[in-house]
């Protein structure tokens, strides 16, 4: 045993459970953990410019790799709450992220104490636990607690408030005799995954929904020897993009009123059975309840048991971890092959590819100022199937979502639920940290873009490098094209005469903010592309600015102000603005060489 101060005793802590990457501001109620950082020497910190912009880095680097917990520190007051929209985004796509906030000294706590908040009772909805430590020998078992409830069941973020005295307070503790808590997880039991296999065995067109809880349990390789065995098509979830390559026989493509893909819906319509692994029927993804459930069974299996009816009653539900639950019901599913009881879904899958290459959205336009599908198709042809994907919300994660291939788990990393604008920039910032060595390309709006654009210069500063692709319509795109039913177009549009802008083109004028020059103000590099033909060019000048600086590199497209991106309210009435390729031969270059 040893005396030391509770600050010291968090961070052996933080190294020994693996949780070596922090992000955040220092302040003077959390300086005595940020002295114990210092001292201790193995905690890796990144400086942010935001408390949100930290939140949001901790959550990328947590998504980054499997196992991964980004942690988040913030003094009191102000960087609680400024963490609170980081909570929520880890909370809603089942990220685990640990944030620690400074606080007032116990006794000032009812006292209205400068920057002394309830953060606790304000982050509580948002995590799996929120608590400020009042005794200083329960500082040691708090942190042990937060990091078994992250990687319990389903995982979620922990907030940990500090008050200064019991960060500065003495207690005995030895680290050597510390040993993580155990992590237990529900599994499928053999009888339960012969009777789901039973029950998709019986239909004539089966499909498996692969959901964000795959990517979670690192199965991925799981569910793609299932479906294989099975034959049967894949339709990932936004969260489970990846879970299945797209460039896979058996990537049937996603289902959904906005980030789905034409193809997708089609083959989901004329599926009878649905068996969904680790998802939670986002309403987006299934549009109205009626609809999406009409004509077929369903099983759900989700790691956490009030998740199973949530949305709709299955007629069959397990709770299970996803990768515990695919071993199950691989083992099944050998057994069936072994004895050739499996039914032959070749048809049923072929006609799933059939279908995508048929039914892709036209993306080749000559158009200047450029149309936004153009971007997508450069990037196909630019970043190959090792690029990591990175966006929130907005017409262009969904334009994204529809054009862009995933070629791998965590190769797309997406606020899906809560779909912060400005967690883009940020969050790609953590995912480097998470992925050094590897390429990342974020995706944003102009709007998406402004949120936080100041995170450009921690990429600046701590030689984070990235390419940020910014399509610049000078809109609030997906709120404009939300007020169409409501026949306005209101206060939704970015656009003025900048004062400065002498020099740009006619193309470029009247954008408003030169995102140019507030990039190379912030220690970036910085490209602007207004014709369709120097995307290509302009992608690979990105890479090797990046590789020369060692900084992120905006490269921004100057849009046509109004393009209309494919949606609609059920999954049968999806509103396709652009035309069509209809026939194999006009899909855009990229998709055919998958197909192929």
């Amino acid at each position: 045993m040893a005396k030391m101060r509770t600050v010291d005793a968090i961070v052996a802590i933080l190294e020994k459970e693996g949780a070596t990457e922090a992000f955040g501001l220092p302040g003077a109620a959390i300086n005595p953990l940020y002295s114990a950082m210092k001292a201790h020497g193995g905690i890796r910190h990144t400086l942010a410019r935001h408390v949100e912009g930290a939140s949001h880095m901790a959550d990328g680097y947590s998504r980054a790799k499997a196992g991964n917990i980004g942690v988040c520190l913030g003094t009191s007051g102000p960087a609680g709450t400024d963490m609170i929209t980081g909570l929520y985004a880890a909370q809603a796509d089942s990220i685990p992220m640990l944030c620690f906030t400074g606080q007032a000294p116990v006794a000032k706590l009812h006292k209205e104490d400068f920057q002394a908040v309830d953060i606790e009772s304000i982050a509580k909805p948002l995590t799996k636990m929120a608590m400020t430590i009042l005794e200083p020998g329960q500082v040691p078992g708090a942190v042990q607690k937060a990091f078994q409830l992250m990687r319990t069941g389903r995982p979620g973020p922990v907030l940990l408030d500090l008050p200064f005295d019991v960060q500065m307070a003495q207690i005995e503790f030895d680290i050597d005799a510390y040993e993580p808590l155990a992590v237990e997880k529900p599994r499928a039991t053999r009888k339960q995954a012969e009777k789901a296999l039973n029950m998709l065995t019986a239909a004539q067109r089966p499909l498996i929904v692969a959901g964000g809880g795959i990517i979670n349990a690192d199965a991925s390789d799981r569910l793609v020897e299932l479906a294989e065995l099975l034959n049967v098509p894949v339709v990932p979830t936004l969260m489970g993009w990846g879970a299945i390559p797209d460039d896979h026989r058996l990537m049937a493509g996603m289902v959904g009123l906005q980030t789905s893909h034409k193809y997708g819906n089609a083959t989901f319509l004329e599926s009878d059975f649905v068996i969904g692994i680790g998802n939670r029927w986002a309403n987006r993804h299934t549009g109205s309840i009626e609809k999406y459930t009409e004509g077929r069974k369903f099983v759900h299996i989700d790691v956490e048991p009030t998740q199973i009816g949530r949305v709709f009653s299955p007629d069959f539900g397990i709770v299970s971890d996803a990768g515990l639950a695919l071993e199950a019901l691989l083992e099944v599913a050998r057994e069936r092959q072994a004895a050739g009881t499996l039914p032959d879904y070749s048809a049923w899958a072929e006609s799933a590819q059939e279908k995508r290459g048929r039914l892709q959205r036209k993306t080749h336009y000559d158009n200047v100022p450029m149309k936004p599908f153009r971007v997508y198709e450069e990037m196909n042809r630019a970043f190959g199937p090792e690029t990591t994907y990175v966006t929130t919300i907005g017409l262009s994660q969904i334009a994204g979502a529809q054009m862009l291939h995933v070629f791998g788990p965590r190769k797309w990393i997406n606020a899906g639920q809560a779909g912060p604008l400005g967690w883009t920039g940020p969050a790609a910032l953590g995912v480097v940290r998470g992925k050094p060595g590897e390429t990342v390309v974020a995706l944003s709006g102009d709007y998406d873009f402004q949120f936080m654009i100041e995170e450009l210069a921690v990429g600046a500063q701590h030689q984070l490098p990235y390419i940020h692709v910014v399509v610049n319509n000078s809109y609030l795109g997906l709120i404009r094209q939300s007020q169409r039913g409501f026949e306005m177009d209101y206060h939704v549009s970015l656009a003025f005469e900048n004062v400065n802008s002498a020099g740009l083109s006619e193309t470029a004028q009247g954008y408003g903010v030169d995102h140019v020059k507030v990039a190379e103000g912030l220690g970036c590099k910085a490209i602007r592309v207004e014709h369709p033909d120097d995307l290509g060019p302009a992608f690979e000048k990105a890479r090797a600015l990046m590789a020369e600086y060692k900084v992120p590199v905006v490269v921004e497209a100057i849009l046509e102000r109004v393009t209309n991106i494919a949606m609609g309210t059920e999954l049968d009435n999806v509103v396709e603005f652009e035309d069509l390729a209809e026939r194999r031969e006009d899909a855009p270059t990229a998709i055919v060489a998958l197909l192929d």
